[in-house]
């Protein structure tokens, strides 16, 4: 059995941004709506707690909100609306601290490609 010695660790930063999210639950376009606005919020509080950097924060919004629009149309492009989440996810890829997020937007496509034809 391994056992790690820890006690000498400090750890800067807990945040771990968006790992409370489940898409696997979401039922309707107003349900994504609504988690896809929970996204944008832990993406800004990723930001605040100097996880995510200002500009890849802005980005990653920017993104959510364009899959958010795309989201709301009479007849909403799926390509367009996981072509948006994807590149949000990219831009976060990298952030070990984010991979609930990352997660968290994995599960979003997963949803579109389901609920929209």
């Amino acid at each position: 059995m391994s056992q790690f010695d820890m006690s000498h660790q400090q750890v800067d930063r807990q945040y771990i941004a968006g790992r409370d999210m489940n898409f696997g639950q979401v039922q309707s376009a107003d349900d994504l709506l609504a988690l896809l606005e929970e996204l944008k919020d832990h993406i800004a509080q990723g930001q605040k707690a100097g996880i995510i950097d200002e500009d890849v924060a802005t980005d990653t919004q920017y993104q959510v909100t364009k899959a958010i629009d795309q989201s709301q149309k009479p007849h909403p492009d799926k390509k367009t609306i996981i072509d948006h989440l994807s590149m949000a996810k990219l831009l976060l890829e990298n952030i070990s601290a984010a991979g609930g997020l990352v997660t968290a937007l994995a599960g979003a496509s997963q949803v579109v490609q389901r609920l929209f034809t």
